[in-house]
């Protein structure tokens, strides 16, 4: 049976190529960014199975245009929430934080919630699933990316007390929580880092991302090697971990 995702921040990266490799695969594929040619140029490739709508996570009519898409695509299996954004920031200026506590923290949370309530209201024979790209910064709270690293937390917690919810309110939908290391995007080129470890090629990272969706994974670090990474960053008491210098 063809089943059918929606990946919010699909236009470049990650949610790009997850969506296309979704299409190969022979599912219906819903995609939702704020710029709209790639969006157009993925549904001219598979033009039987890509359905795209521009919606902007911050507007107002976020979650109306992303019921829209649903409707259209014939329904939902599988919410992938992968926009994203966030900038080194040690000056903490207020433009860069608030627009990415917009995306990360507002935007992520209109349209998970507009997706909850879907497989809410719907009460799926199939399990359904809610997934989102979140990051191994939210381990810890890092000083050059105070609202990056606070807003991916944010998503961990959030995702982590939506499971709780769900198996209280009896909805038949499962919760994936991706947090990838650094990947090669366009995302990550512009956000002011430097010279960075073990940065990820998305013919890497996006099989493994994939594989946690289809496994349907409570929590995926991708990779093994940031798992063990993360699992030292917190062991570490945070009077010494004022005196690292990292850099996101």
């Amino acid at each position: 049976m063809q089943k059918n995702i929606i990946i919010v921040g699909a236009s470049s990266g990650i949610g790009l190529r997850v969506a296309t490799d979704f299409a190969r695969m022979g599912w219906r594929v819903g995609v939702a960014a704020r710029r709209e040619d790639s969006l157009a140029a993925l549904r001219s490739l598979y033009p039987d199975s890509v359905e795209y709508s521009t919606i902007d996570v911050t507007a107002d009519d976020a979650v109306e245009r992303f019921n829209e898409l649903i409707e259209r695509l014939g329904g939902m299996d599988v919410l992938l929430y992968a926009a994203g954004c966030g900038w080194m920031n040690p000056e903490l200026d207020l433009t860069d934080d608030i627009r990415t506590i917009g995306v990360n923290v507002t935007g992520f949370t209109k349209i998970v919630v507009a997706a909850y309530k879907y497989f809410k209201a719907t009460a799926n024979v199939s399990r359904g699933r809610i997934a989102a790209i979140t990051s191994i910064a939210g381990t810890k709270g890092i000083g050059q990316s105070a609202a990056y690293s606070a807003s991916k937390r944010y998503q961990w917690t959030y995702l982590q007390a939506l499971d709780q919810l769900a198996h209280i309110q009896h909805v038949n939908v499962g919760i994936t929580d991706i947090r990838p290391g650094f990947v090669d995007t366009d995302l990550l080129r512009k956000s002011g880092a430097g010279n960075l470890p073990m940065v990820m090629s998305l013919n890497y990272a996006a099989p493994r991302i994939e594989k946690a969706i289809l496994l349907g994974k409570r929590v995926a670090t991708v990779d093994s090697r940031w798992a063990v990474i993360t699992a030292l960053w917190r062991l570490i008491p945070s009077s010494a971990w004022r005196h690292l210098r990292l850099s996101f």
